[in-house]
């Protein structure tokens, strides 16, 4: 009896968009908080980003838009024309990169809006379409090159390369190196802190993975993480690892899943902390931009 009375708990939850409780003794969700949905009339949000002050930079694809959620809960528009923005990162010199797929590059933008393309192709080729990426603490970019075909593009919208990987440039590079191309569809990515793991999530697998980092930027003990993919990645600064698709899904260090946060919207494509003291959980999702309330802090 006791058991049904916990699946029905759980169920009712997820159907009324109330935080389901952790499997651990303390919620990660901050005491009574809810999931609030902030904005919304986008066509579709992605590649959460924060800055230096907490400022939470976002792009809406399908417009070909960057928008910002300031620390003070103001949204703007921070820039159009994004070269079909879709991953964001800052980097520590507060520039923020972005895979513009618009012809498959990563571009760099300064506060003012102007660009520099920093990868334009791998060997000549195009590449599919730059996802998602992350920039290690000594500023080399690790970023994953899906195929998803676009409506927009006036070139050949099949495979450019001979298949969808990871790949890596090093500090103030402009050539990516192949990284690993044991993947059907790599999505998600995000690394630690101390730049000494590298998470990535093979959402047409199912699975994500960990890999150590070698100083020399290469990747070693590539291990299954867990049995589920996702579209995007944060992590807390305990550690605990936020992957996308239905609501969240944390999962603790150890690759064990510790928390579910239910979202209303269909489909979660990206998340990230962010606000004044780190400690807001922003979430991509479809039309609309959420965030929740968390007993734990995020990494700038």
């Amino acid at each position: 009896m006791k058991k049904r009375v916990v699946i029905f708990l759980f169920l009712t939850a997820v159907l009324t968009g109330i935080p389901a409780r952790s499997q651990t003794s303390q919620s990660l969700i901050a005491p009574g908080a809810r999931v609030e949905k902030l904005s919304e009339g986008f066509s579709f949000t992605e590649g959460p980003a924060v800055d230096s002050r907490g400022n939470v930079y976002f792009t809406d694809q399908p417009n070909d838009r960057i928008y910002m959620w300031s620390i003070d809960g103001k949204l703007s528009t921070f820039l159009e024309n994004t070269g079909r923005a879709n991953g964001l990162y800052f980097d520590r010199q507060g520039r923020l990169l972005s895979c513009s797929d618009l012809d498959n590059e990563i571009w760099s933008f300064g506060m003012d809006g102007k660009h520099t393309v920093i990868v334009t192709d791998f060997e000549g080729r195009k590449l599919n379409g730059p996802n998602d990426l992350w920039v290690h603490p000594d500023g080399s970019i690790y970023f994953t090159d899906p195929l998803y075909k676009r409506r927009y593009w006036s070139r050949d919208p099949e495979m450019q390369q001979k298949g969808q990987y990871l790949y890596y440039v090093k500090p103030g590079g402009r050539e990516p190196q192949l990284i690993d191309t044991d993947f059907q569809q790599p999505n998600g990515i995000i690394g630690s802190p101390d730049g000494r793991l590298l998470y990535v999530a093979d959402i047409g697998a199912q699975k994500t993975y960990v890999y150590n980092i070698q100083p020399d930027g290469s990747l070693s003990g590539k291990k299954l993480f867990a049995t589920m993919g996702s579209d995007g990645i944060t992590m807390d600064e305990k550690g605990n690892i936020y992957l996308t698709g239905r609501g969240v899904t944390i999962f603790n260090p150890s690759g064990e899943q510790i928390e579910q946060i239910p979202v209303e919207a269909g489909w979660t494509a990206n998340v990230c902390f962010g606000g004044q003291d780190m400690q807001t959980l922003f979430i991509t999702a479809s039309q609309y931009l959420y965030s929740v309330r968390m007993n734990v802090k995020g990494i700038r």
